[in-house]
């Protein structure tokens, strides 16, 4: 009997420096797998379906959890470098997002504008530096036919967006219309020079449509008595040369 307590004693012991045995080689190895794998990094992915070409809104995306073995270069952080970003390709729910899928939302106005861009140099100066929004005019200065000219080439011009080198104003991108594109772009290569002035006096377009819209909204009975007053006043300066 006391044999077979002796024996029990010894396997429960022998148990019990496996079992430690067994467990500290298993804490080892996680602690080297955790160490290769690094910490956990949480990188965006699609909430939802993104369709191509569709503003990303913080309702389209969320974020996961990778080991920082496997976070790389392309994929993105940081939610402000979503802002303002379009994806060239449509993203189904879960897919990862990565910077090589993305691009900036244009800023065009219009459907059948374009974006195009002049840096300053030889030929494109700027009488000031500019900011996105202002109204510009150009001027450009060419010789044709054997005859030196100088003439506004597009006047109202809007400033889509600014560029800068080292801090510094260096260009712009302008916003016209398609059917303009390849004059301007024509005059860019081969004018003698393009002068890139401020407006600062005008009606901008959208003024001038607002104008129109008003008028064509008046009431007709205020019409009718605007032009029974110019037919009076006709009817009166006639009066006057007769007599």
């Amino acid at each position: 009997m006391l044999e077979s307590k002796r024996r029990a004693i010894i396997f429960f012991s022998i148990a019990i420096v496996l079992a430690g045995t067994s467990g500290f080689l298993v804490l080892q190895k996680v602690q080297a797998l955790n160490s290769n794998l690094g910490t956990m990094v949480q990188v965006f992915v699609a909430n939802e379906n993104i369709s191509s070409r569709d503003a990303i809104t913080p309702n389209n995306i969320r974020t996961e959890e990778i080991p920082q073995k496997y976070l790389r270069d392309e994929h993105i952080t940081n939610e402000q470098d979503l802002m303002n970003k379009v994806t060239v390709v449509p993203l189904s729910e879960g897919d990862v997002i990565t910077k090589n899928l993305l691009k900036q939302v244009s800023t065009v106005t219009e459907e059948d504008n374009r974006l195009i861009t002049m840096m300053s140099s030889e030929r494109v100066t700027f009488d000031e530096p500019l900011l996105a929004l202002d109204r510009v005019d150009i001027i450009v200065s060419h010789e044709f036919e054997g005859e030196s000219k100088t003439e506004v080439f597009m006047e109202d011009v809007k400033v889509a967006k600014v560029a800068k080198k080292d801090g510094e104003f260096a260009g712009v991108q302008v916003e016209v219309p398609f059917e303009k594109v390849p004059r301007l772009i024509h005059m860019q290569n081969y004018a003698d020079s393009t002068r890139i002035v401020k407006a600062n006096v005008g009606q901008s377009a959208a003024a001038v449509q607002q104008e129109k819209q008003s008028e064509e909204e008046k009431p007709k009975d205020e019409k009718k008595e605007e032009q029974s007053t110019e037919e009076d006043k006709e009817t009166k300066e006639k009066q006057d040369g007769e007599e």
